[in-house]
């Protein structure tokens, strides 16, 4: 009973929180095709005075929906730590979208709501055709998705990478790319994938990372080649035999050859034919002056008794046969009457 009414108190608390529930707004702009992270503060949400610790969760969704936009995503390590909304929008993301959070105060019951909106438009500046991916089996993706981390990353990455201006792409958990839950020990993490774009092409070194000859030393489980200084380490243990490396590709060109092809293919084989057929014909004119005289008489002659025995057969008349009449002498052919005693009929007839 005790336990019934402390669940009830809590559900009206709740209902209560919610009630008084007020809504900020904040705009953000997303950029098509670079990472997006917003960190959800419990100091922003709540306005709790400094230096108190308090266990607060998040919820979020898209306005009108139940979950997130397939790009975006949400992680929290824990109700001590903040939260994060973090993904990358493609070009059919592009537009208008709103975001609505509620954190929940787990010791007070409280909650505050904010809608993010979000006005998703096309990157400034040049394109970056060149992307690698990298593995970093020391972090998670918690701990990369603070700015100071990833801005660390981007600096390091730099000493392999031709100059150039560096952007990120992408973060996901190697969770969610069908890594497993490392065992609880110190110094063990998930694993987080880091995508990096880049105008300047690729490097010397990050070329050899992705060689034929660096992927065969790696199914052999040894180290791959790499002609140049490990810039990244120790921050990052970067796991060099998943290092994938991706250039931008034209499909003008693709889709052209594809569809200019078949269509040649087939534009030929219809002159062909018409030409066979057209222009290769030997005519009637020829055919019979290349045929004997004897040969067109009896052709001639044949023809002409055909059509004769057609049209004699088209207008000839053929009386109705005996046998559907009714009540006839098979012999000579004569009906008899309707009405006619049979036992005046002699058995043989007379013979004449």
């Amino acid at each position: 009973m005790a336990a019934t009414l402390i669940w009830i108190s809590l559900l009206v608390g709740l209902l209560a929180g919610l009630g008084g529930t007020e809504i900020q707004q904040t705009t953000l702009h997303p950029l098509v095709g670079r990472v997006f992270v917003y960190t959800l503060d419990h100091d922003a949400f709540l306005q709790l005075p400094e230096h108190v610790a308090v266990p607060v969760t998040y919820h979020a969704h898209l306005q009108g929906h139940p979950d997130l936009p397939r790009w975006l995503r949400y992680t929290q390590r824990s109700p001590h730590h903040p939260g994060f909304l973090y993904g990358t929008a493609t070009p059919e993301d592009r537009g208008h979208q709103v975001i609505e959070v509620t954190a929940y105060n787990r010791d007070s019951f409280d909650t505050t709501r904010q809608r993010l909106v979000l006005l998703i438009a096309d990157p400034e500046g040049p394109l970056l055709p060149y992307q690698a991916e990298f593995l970093v089996r020391s972090h998670d993706v918690e701990e990369v998705l603070p700015s100071t981390p990833a801005s660390l990353f981007l600096t390091a990455l730099g000493g392999l990478w031709e100059p150039g201006d560096l952007q990120l792409i992408n973060i996901t958990s190697a969770l969610d790319r069908g890594g497993r839950v490392p065992l609880p020990i110190e110094g063990r993490k998930e694993g987080v994938y880091i995508k990096v774009g880049s105008a300047s092409p690729f490097s010397t070194c990050l070329k050899m990372v992705a060689s034929p000859d660096s992927q065969a030393r790696c199914a052999q489980g040894q180290p791959p080649l790499l002609s140049c200084y490990d810039t990244l380490a120790p921050h990052f243990r970067v796991d060099w035999c998943n290092v994938s490396l991706a250039t931008a590709r034209d499909f003008l060109t693709d889709a052209l050859v594809t569809l200019l092809v078949p269509l040649l293919v087939a534009l030929l084989l219809t002159l062909l034919l018409a030409y066979v057929m057209c222009c290769r014909r030997e005519g009637r004119l020829k055919r019979d002056l290349a045929t004997s005289d004897i040969q067109m008489v009896h052709h001639c002659t044949i023809r002409g008794n055909t059509e004769e025995l057609r049209q004699m057969a088209a207008s000839r008349e053929v009386p109705r046969p005996l046998s559907t009449l009714p009540m006839f002498n098979v012999r000579t052919g004569e009906r008899l009457p309707p009405q006619v005693d049979n036992a005046q009929v002699p058995l043989i007839l007379d013979q004449h």
